[in-house]
């Protein structure tokens, strides 16, 4: 079906390196005899371990509860006994560790009981909610957002439209192309969840035009759906970053998010490919979230391909199991190359929001020695979101943060393109990421402050009030004591006259 679409300026045309990695079907990667699975793998609070070292656990247990309203359970990927609770390396830019639960398989891969919802038409959005953030779902196309908070937009928001996110326009990476291909059914039962949950009739699955295979697949499938009749694919030209949810948006619908505001706002939810499965497994089958599917490619890796992979497997492992040339220190990208990042160890554990990882790929569009900004522009022709990079840039580097921000500085999306086209090879992405935590740690104390000041404030007018209290108490016990000399004169007075009378009278 085809249908008129928006667009958004700016984007890059990039050659996608997408073959090497869907030549072969999806594989599972075998199971590891030690699991990490950090606390947090997820936006928002860091769930907190419900189990102890030394706990035997069973595949698919819960092993972590939801901390805070942003936050969703963790389980455990396969069967075994607990034997840390710690702090260990995790994927993340910065190379710092977190708290971690690690465990020893026994090699049974025994699942707990599961239960599976019959009809899910017989629960309320509540319950379906509920479900999917008990089943640990985040979103898996990489922010790790806790899919059940966009199944509940409020009774403030109408839900119109819902897209369901099958771009991946990112080079290299392809999980979402091969779940597309091989696991359409489940995708189909995942979106009518979500329309269900949602109570929208217009459904919309967006595929780049460089999946024909994919695209032939959903159509396939989806023409024998009865219950999917309000469902379309609609095809979208392949431009980089129009994967990215606010450009999506703006091609499928024609409208735009306004600036720091969400989908929502102007009635529309988006959800990946991947994360529909997931939801379907969830509900329909009983399973919580405890693998995905994983792009292994680049230059020197023997056997790339996607590889269905448990939560908390060393990287390693997977590196190695791929056929993977490379040194034990050699760095390699976690994600794609335009918005991953690179690590150095390879002994980090895949989490949900690892979606391909890269080995010999040195096209990024990071960049080792930079030359001075030469004020071409090019930064801004090619932003998605029409910012002004080169002031971003300027205002950043100087820390001049106030400034940065009244430049729309988290309407970023972080994408890269400006860093891509720049002829000076600035990492300017790096220096907007800086600014973005310099800004919201600045928050973070200046909230602090206030709470801690009022808090002081409080503790005055405390002190205030109780000295008031105390002196009115002081001035009631000095008129009572008053009243009461008062009284003890004036007996002692009457005792006087009533003796002097006596004595008159006799």
């Amino acid at each position: 079906m085809t249908q008129k679409l928006g667009s958004f300026p700016g984007g890059l045309i990039l050659d996608g390196h997408k073959k090497q990695s869907t030549q072969v079907a999806i594989r599972k990667m075998p199971l590891s005899k030690k699991l990490v699975l950090p606390l947090q793998q997820h936006i928002g609070e860091a769930s907190t371990a419900i189990v102890s070292v030394g706990t035997k656990v069973l595949k698919g247990q819960k092993i972590a509860k939801a901390e805070g309203h942003v936050s969703v359970y963790l389980h455990a990927p396969s069967s075994g006994t607990i034997t840390a609770i710690d702090e260990q390396p995790v994927p993340h830019p910065s190379g710092l560790s977190a708290l971690c639960i690690s465990i020893e398989t026994d090699g049974l891969d025994q699942w707990t009981k599961r239960e599976p919802t019959k009809d899910f038409t017989s629960l309320s959005g509540h319950e379906i909610r509920h479900i999917i953030r008990e089943a640990g779902i985040v979103g898996l196309g990489g922010a790790g957002f806790p899919s059940f908070i966009k199944l509940n937009p409020g009774i403030h928001h109408n839900v119109e439209t819902l897209i369901i996110n099958g771009v991946e326009c990112e080079p290299y990476i392809t999980c979402d192309d091969m779940i597309m291909r091989e696991r359409t059914e489940g995708i189909l039962d995942g979106i009518e969840i979500i329309c269900f949950a949602l109570r929208v009739k217009q459904c919309v699955i967006a595929i780049e035009d460089n999946k024909p295979e994919a695209i032939a697949a959903v159509e396939r499938a989806l023409s024998s759906r009865l219950d999917l009749t309000s469902t379309k694919v609609v095809i979208i030209p392949t431009r980089y970053p129009a994967g990215s949810e606010k450009q999506l948006i703006q091609v499928v619908t024609g409208k735009q998010v306004p600036s720091r505001g969400l989908p929502i706002d102007i009635g529309v939810v988006c959800h990946n490919v991947g994360t529909a499965y997931a939801i379907a497994r969830a509900i329909n089958h009983g399973e919580p979230s405890i693998s995905r599917i994983v792009t292994v490619t680049g230059k020197n890796v023997e056997h790339a391909g996607n590889f269905e992979t448990l939560f908390g497997t060393p990287m390693h492992e997977l590196l190695t199991f791929c056929g993977t040339k490379r040194q034990s220190d050699e760095p390699f990208i976690l994600g794609g190359p335009m918005m991953g990042y690179n690590l150095s160890g390879d002994h980090l554990p895949v989490t949900k929001t690892s979606n391909c990882i890269l080995v010999g790929v040195d096209d990024s569009a990071e960049a080792s020695t930079p030359l001075p900004c030469i004020r071409c522009g090019e930064c801004a022709t090619a932003c998605p979101v029409s910012l002004l990079p080169q002031q971003l840039y300027w205002h950043s580097r100087a820390k001049d943060l106030e400034k940065a921000n009244e430049y729309n500085l988290f309407d970023c999306i972080e994408c890269g393109c400006c860093s891509y086209v720049c002829p000076s090879e600035i990492p300017l992405v790096h220096y907007f990421r800086f600014a973005k935590t310099e800004i919201m740690n600045q928050q973070q104390e200046s909230a602090k402050s206030d709470v801690a000041r009022i808090r002081h404030e409080n503790r005055l007018a405390r002190i205030e009030q109780e000295q008031q209290e105390k002196n009115l108490r002081q001035k009631q016990r000095k008129a009572a004591l008053a009243a009461s000399q008062a009284a003890k004169a004036k007996a002692a007075e009457l005792v006087v006259e009533t003796t002097t009378d006596n004595q008159e009278h006799n």
